[in-house]
């Protein structure tokens, strides 16, 4: 089977070149895919294929299915636009990631800055749970991050980050996930796997589940305070390419995730796991 997934492996390499794009609606968060699927076969293209285009632009129409917010028992589906600009492998301009620049951009190393966006919380997304909390603003997100492929002959990737939301409040979180090309990936085919854990600050968690004593008084929940940082999310994520042709791609994207015991506890969360699927059709030039 190892034999079989780097033949293949070889074959992809000139498809990651040119046709990987994330899958995203919107640069959210947390974001409700994880975080790795958003920038998923980049750094991969870099490592195996020196002479990079100068430019990559994929655009297209995207939808995904996700929970109106993290432990929401309701779900909502978006639609919009997908945009993704790379230049070389220095600098993007994505939907799933953002506006952002590698520092460093080795051969399967990369670390980079970006800037995306939070779209917030509103109380009329799920009223019946949500009336009496108030609205979480939008906020811009600034964003550190590294990723690395522990080898050609092991293209594993390992990649973290770590965003902070600038609204009042907002908190700090940060991701860590790894993922690996599947058995069945050919020149048309791209197939990824793989888990991620999200960490937040005690002031993150208490500002999106935790719940104050003037809330309290306004809405049907109990108080609830955290006080310390935690486990905010785990979860396991797929991601699948398809090359319709030269220029046609279909993106398909799905995650599963599981609160940890800090934000499940919190009288907010109707239900711990949630899942995410996303799909794209993309035109790339």
């Amino acid at each position: 089977m190892g034999y079989s997934i780097l033949a293949n492996f070889s074959r992809l390499l000139i498809f990651l070149t040119f046709f990987t794009v994330p899958t995203a609606i919107v640069a959210q968060t947390p974001s409700p895919l994880q975080e790795w699927q958003y920038s998923r076969g980049l750094i991969l293209a870099g490592m195996f294929e020196s002479d990079l285009p100068e430019f990559r632009v994929i655009s297209g129409v995207g939808s995904a299915i996700q929970p109106v917010y993290d432990g929401s028992r309701a779900y909502r589906v978006l639609g919009g636009p997908v945009i993704n600009v790379q230049i070389k492998d220095v600098a993007f301009i994505s939907t799933g990631d953002g506006i952002g620049y590698n520092v460093v951009h080795k051969r399967g190393l990369q670390l980079g800055v970006s800037i995306a966006y939070d779209l917030g919380r509103k109380e009329r997304d799920d009223y019946n749970n949500l009336s009496g909390m108030g609205d979480k603003p939008v906020s811009a997100v600034p964003k550190l991050f590294g990723a690395w492929v522990v080898s050609q002959e092991f293209p594993l990737v390992i990649r973290g980050d770590i965003r902070h939301l600038l609204r009042a409040g907002g908190g700090s979180i940060a991701d860590l996930g790894a993922y690996f090309p599947l058995p069945g990936c050919s020149s048309h085919l791209a197939m990824f796997f793989g888990p991620s854990i999200t960490v937040a600050n005690k002031r993150y968690l208490q500002d999106m589940y935790g719940v104050t004593n003037q809330e309290s008084a306004s809405s049907r929940h109990a108080a609830y305070s955290i006080k310390q940082s935690g486990i905010e999310a785990t979860g396991l994520g797929f991601s699948a390419t398809w090359t319709l042709s030269r220029h046609y791609l279909v993106n398909v994207d799905a995650a599963i995730n599981h609160l940890g015991h800090l934000p499940s506890d919190s009288p907010l969360v109707e239900r711990a796991s949630g899942h995410v699927v996303a799909s794209s059709f993309d035109y790339t030039w």
